[in-house]
């Protein structure tokens, strides 16, 4: 397979705490990699990594099949990101800082500035200096310049922080059309699991410096049970009646929620036992677990 990012063994500690521990990331060209871990568990070190911003003590990085050096200039100038919190020439105008942009990248071309503001957003902002902005129009200036200059790779750290429903959709799809239209590839870390479950179509899972799974999501989708949720008032009743109906493969969670995965099982059959032996039915559907079901499952020692 063709990868535009590859990681080898990389390892980081600060003050003798591991950040990073022995971490192998593969991104295959032309998809959307979705990086995701609680907080605190190693994405922005592992991110500022791939573009040299920190040093892994160990292991190394390699972009388009070169390893990341320190003169990698080259490398770089086909790379956008976004890093934890963009920093602006606060008392620039968004168009001012776009123009900084592309004389720093080498970019001549700065009519595409129109185009990216017009993209994200931006286009009504006029003479208006960043340091006016609110973080969610400095999150969309952020995007407007990691995209610019027309990256084949897009690093983008929690690109949808600080931005309202709307605004997280119109990046998802920016993001989508970016990938197949424009065959960019993206590596993108959120705490937003569903819109990751929504565009990635591969998934890497970190936990306390430590890659614990990179795959598909299709292979994800494979583990993803239909499964019938109740809400009840006493869980513990309500588990003893379906033990007495034969039914064993369901588990109880957050104290008055039970899964049922027997798929044959009548919902109706289900509320007449339940209601007749005393127990208060709060609700009762047909549902499937999401990228965050297997996040939680996999983190957590979950089922």
């Amino acid at each position: 397979m063709d990868y535009i990012l590859e990681t080898t063994g990389l390892k980081k500690s600060f003050k003798g705490n591991v950040a990073v521990n022995d971490v192998s990331i593969h991104v295959p060209k032309g998809s959307i990699y979705g990086f995701v871990g609680p907080n605190g568990a190693g994405k922005s070190t592992i991110m500022k990594m791939l573009l040299d911003l920190v040093r892994p003590d160990e292991g190394e990085v390699r972009l388009f099949g070169e390893k990341v050096t320190d003169s990698s200039y080259e490398i770089f100038k086909r790379v956008g990101s976004i890093i934890e919190n963009p920093c602006f020439y606060e008392k620039m105008t968004a168009r001012q800082n776009l123009e900084l942009h592309c004389e720093y990248m080498g970019f001549p071309n700065k009519e595409r500035i129109d185009e990216v503001l017009e993209i994200v957003g931006l286009t009504n902002v006029g003479r208006k200096q960043v340091r006016q902005y609110s973080l969610g129009m400095k999150q969309r200036l952020a995007i407007a310049r990691a995209i610019l200059a027309r990256p084949e790779f897009l690093i983008l750290d929690e690109p949808i922080n600080a931005l309202d429903p709307d605004g997280i959709r119109e990046m998802r799809e920016l993001f989508q059309q970016l990938n197949q239209e424009n065959e960019t590839t993206i590596f993108i870390s959120s705490h937003i699991l569903s819109e990751v479950d929504l565009i990635a179509d591969t998934i890497g899972i970190i936990q306390q410096g430590k890659l614990l799974a990179e795959l598909p999501m299709e292979e994800i989708h494979k583990y993803q049970a239909e499964y019938i949720s109740l809400q009840v008032d006493d869980t513990a009743r309500s588990a003893a009646i379906l033990e007495k109906m034969g039914i064993t493969d369901f588990q109880v969670s957050d104290g008055e929620f039970i899964r049922i995965y027997s798929s044959d099982i009548s919902g109706k059959v289900l509320s007449e036992a339940l209601i007749k032996n005393s127990v208060g039915l709060e609700s009762l559907g047909r549902k499937h677990d999401t990228l965050e079901d297997y996040f939680f499952q996999l983190t957590k020692g979950g089922k």
